[in-house]
């Protein structure tokens, strides 16, 4: 039974993103496309006894919107109630559901990141909604506690439905403003699946593939702003490594570590051919900087010939576009693994707003045990133990701390 209901859940989250989308258009309310999906979620745990359907993307949207039109039915205002089921009635209300359509999560995404909802609300709620991410996980992903990002994530939904925001891709003259959060939005979803924040699995391509589709979509509209190709050549660049980001058992295998002949080098290419298009329009950005820093990384034969100078300089550049301590942390890093491992771990030692963070310290774990200070790496990767909800890392965590312990 909880292997069925396991299943259920994992091809529930596959599918949320693309279902809630069209559900969206269909019924042009997020909150009862999100409870109308919900229902055809429970009812799914009792109808799919038998076997997950063939389609369960078909099934989930056909389900959901006939409870859609029942919870309209049954709303106490009629003036809802009214407005809302000639709507639903309108067409057929099962019709074969239409998963071609480029633009329905692109609307949806473009709606959550509205200029009148708050920019940290924006990501939020599209990781919610588009991805399909649970409040906890974007909590992490943010760094904040859970209850502040599920009132962030109540507050965005208020404000689309009170201020009456379409569900539509802008056009183009106003595409440009809303850009910076519809990147934002895609990048922590590629993050989500590039590194999964909990679960079983370390990578989820899902979310990988959606993203860099998405992404894909957005150049097609906006063939010529620089951060959208940016993004793209980025998302590429990191993808082209999956085949050697764990080994046979699931855990994590460090970038100085991996098999380079398991990366798709003819995917790294057509990044870098990516970047160089975004270079050519002379317009920088943190994107085109991350990805250039990922072609360092991708293009350099070994860790030990990788032009880690270059790498903690352009972490020094993004910087000025992403101020943050992870940036900071990252730099600490290049910094170290360009021969100067005194200097990165001061460094790191003097960022103080990361002790959250299960990166900060796994980072200053592993700097601390290549100076020999293996008790002190070993209490860091104690706390990161502490902190990482991800099995898949924390069997890489347990791993590590084995190592070090051994005599």
């Amino acid at each position: 039974m909880h292997e069925h209901r396991r299943a259920i859940e994992a091809v529930f989250r596959e599918e949320y993103g693309l279902v809630l989308a069209g559900l969206v258009r269909y019924t042009g309310d997020l909150q009862l496309a999100e409870d109308s999906l919900q229902d055809a979620t429970i009812a799914a745990l009792g109808s799919w006894d038998d076997g997950i359907p063939d389609n369960p993307a078909a099934w989930l949207t056909t389900t959901a919107r006939r409870k859609a039109i029942d919870r309209v039915r049954r709303a106490k205002t009629l003036d809802l109630k009214y407005q809302t089921i000639g709507h639903l009635d309108a067409g057929d209300p099962d019709p074969e559901p239409v998963y071609s359509i480029e633009d329905d999560r692109l609307r949806l995404i473009f709606t959550c990141c509205h200029p009148a909802i708050r920019p940290d609300a924006r990501v939020a709620l599209t990781l919610r909604t588009v991805a399909g991410l649970t409040t906890p996980e974007i909590a992490r992903a943010f760094l904040v506690p859970e209850p502040t990002m599920a009132q962030r994530i109540v507050r965005a939904k208020r404000k689309i439905r009170d201020a009456g925001i379409p569900y539509e891709v802008p056009a183009p003259a106003d595409l440009p403003e809303r850009l910076d959060g519809v990147l934002a939005v895609i990048y922590l979803v590629f993050n989500e699946g590039y590194s999964a924040t909990s679960g079983a699995e370390h990578v989820r391509t899902s979310l990988t593939s959606e993203a860099i589709r998405l992404a894909t979509t957005l150049n097609e509209i906006l063939p010529s702003q620089p951060e959208v190709l940016g993004l793209l050549a980025l998302m590429e660049l990191h993808a082209a490594r999956t085949g050697a980001r764990t080994d046979v058992e699931g855990v994590p295998v460090l970038l100085p570590d991996q098999d380079r002949s398991l990366w798709d080098h003819d995917q790294i290419n057509r990044a870098v051919a990516t970047l160089d298009r975004a270079v050519q329009l002379q317009s920088p950005g943190q994107y085109q900087i991350q990805a250039a820093i990922a072609a360092l990384h991708a293009k350099a034969p070994s860790s030990e010939h990788t032009d880690w100078t270059q790498i903690a300089d352009l972490y020094q550049s993004l910087y000025r576009y992403v101020p943050t301590d992870v940036v900071r942390l990252n730099r600490a890093v290049a910094v170290a693994m360009s021969g100067r491992t005194e200097d990165g771990l001061t460094m790191v030692d003097e960022i103080d707003t990361l002790d959250r963070y299960p990166y900060f310290h796994t980072t200053r774990g592993a700097l601390l045990a290549d100076v020999d200070k293996v008790a002190e790496a070993i209490a860091a990767y104690e706390v990161a133990l502490t902190l990482i909800e991800s099995d898949a890392e924390r069997r890489f965590v347990e791993k590590r701390l084995t190592q070090l312990r051994s005599p």
